[in-house]
């Protein structure tokens, strides 16, 4: 084959023969180079890469530009901005404020009331969402100045919020979900359904654990239980309780995709905080507007980056070398889940969670499949691992969120949070251990 100007065009097999080791070599070492000295994760990415098929192939320059450009060229990704718009429009309209209140009237009256509080808010809000940073940002602020009203200790009110927005990216919406449905080519309508039994399981250990802590320390009940004021708050919520519902039921009823779903949640957002509510103006409509295209726009040039660096990893075939490496230690599916685990937490302390998806689901799906670890369950998994990666300094992203949100210092905020890994952990070891609990929904609905 020749190029425009008579020149060949080499093949993927030339590329492989031109200079591999000193190229991996070095493009591994300006990966983390670039990194230790504090460049955004998009730049190191994308200069890692560059430095390898500039310097190392013939690859031609507009093949990597052509590459950035087809990782962002995807369908399923015009979700993202619509998912990031509708969390940041219901945190703005005053919808989370119905929310708490609907969740405080409901099971306020037990043992360690706030507490419960924080999951079950969190787990209703996680069905509008889809981003922790979204809970933790809009959520988190009413409920840790609640929680101090109360005369909860910072560190407990920290410790919960920030554990519990970790609900949000796993029962559906979910933006890492849509980013690993469309980097491992999986159905994000089953990852979606996948992502309920997991969330709620994570609700029910967080709960547990709330319980164990006010028994312990003795705290009691924050308000007596009242029927009038469940029924009212539930009235004043029901509106915004919908949104999950037009969701899940639209796509589990087929009538539109996880995409469409993401647009009709923003419209009945609009709808909710310009017309019933009133409680946003286009002013801040505007403000939003900006604010989703400024993280969308961050969002999906990390993912183009990063799907230039999972392309050079495939095509100089390192992410086979991955795969066999693991498939020489164990072919049993349980612990080969065992060591992802372990690497993708350490992972997860030290990179963001997008880049993360992008740049390991092409190193390690090779392996997963070949084992029969089904790809929804494994999408679920590692996204758990991920969201444990943000309360795990030192890149955890809601520790800074939450940080700045309590006034704490980033040191309590993290000693705060420790404690909440362990019912994390426990329900990624049961996800791990018994696939039924991710693929019976997916298996019911879409199989």
């Amino acid at each position: 084959m020749r190029g425009a100007a008579g020149t060949p065009i080499p093949t993927k097999s030339t590329w492989l023969s031109i200079e591999r080791r000193p190229g991996m070599i070095a493009l591994f070492i300006v990966f983390f180079l670039l990194l230790l000295v504090g460049v955004p994760i998009f730049i190191a990415l994308g200069g890692a890469s560059l430095t390898f098929t500039h310097f190392f192939t013939t690859i031609p320059d507009f093949v990597t530009l052509h590459r950035m450009a087809g990782g962002v060229d995807s369908f399923p990704l015009i979700a993202v901005p619509f998912f990031i718009l509708a969390g940041n429009l219901m945190n703005t309209a005053g919808i989370t404020n119905r929310i708490y209140d609907f969740a405080t009237a409901g099971v306020g009256w037990l043992r360690g009331g706030l507490g419960h509080v924080n999951v079950v808010g969190s787990v209703i809000f996680a069905g509008m969402s889809g981003t922790a940073v979204a809970d933790a940002g809009g959520l988190g602020t009413i409920e840790i100045k609640a929680m101090r009203d109360h005369g909860y200790d910072d560190e407990f009110a920290v410790g919960i919020t920030a554990a519990s927005s970790t609900i949000g990216p796993i029962i559906p919406p979910s933006l890492p979900m849509v980013i690993f449905g469309v980097m491992a080519n999986v159905s994000i309508g089953q990852l979606f359904a996948a992502g309920f039994i997991p969330g709620l399981l994570m609700a029910a250990a967080m709960m547990a654990y709330v319980a164990w802590y006010a028994h312990r320390h003795g705290i009691g009940r924050d308000q007596v239980f009242r029927w009038g004021v469940l029924g009212r708050t539930f009235l004043r919520a029901i509106p915004a309780l919908l949104t999950p519902a037009i969701i899940i039921g639209g796509m589990s009823a087929g009538v539109f995709t996880p995409t469409e779903a993401a647009i009709a949640a923003c419209a009945w957002a609009l709808f909710l905080g310009l017309l019933l509510y009133k409680t946003l103006s286009w002013k801040q409509f505007y403000r939003i507007s900006l604010e989703t295209i400024e993280t969308t726009a961050s969002v999906l040039i990390i993912v183009g980056a990063a799907s230039l660096f999972g392309w050079v990893l495939t095509t100089t075939r390192i992410t086979e070398t991955v795969s066999a490496a693991l498939l020489s230690i164990t072919t049993d599916p349980l612990l080969l889940l065992l060591i992802i685990n372990v690497i993708l937490l350490v992972i997860g302390c030290f990179m963001e969670t997008i880049a993360a998806i992008s740049i390991l689901v092409p190193v390690l799906m090779p392996a997963v499949t070949k084992v029969g670890i089904d790809p929804v369950q494994f999408g679920v998994i590692m996204v758990l691992n991920l969201m444990i990666g943000l309360l795990t300094p030192p890149v955890g992203m809601v520790l800074f969120v939450l940080s700045r949100v309590a006034r704490l210092s980033f040191d309590r905020t993290v000693m705060a949070v420790l404690p909440f890994l362990v019912p994390l952990l426990a329900v990624l070891v049961l996800i791990s251990a018994i696939p039924t609990l991710t693929l019976f929904l997916p298996t019911l609905w879409y199989r």
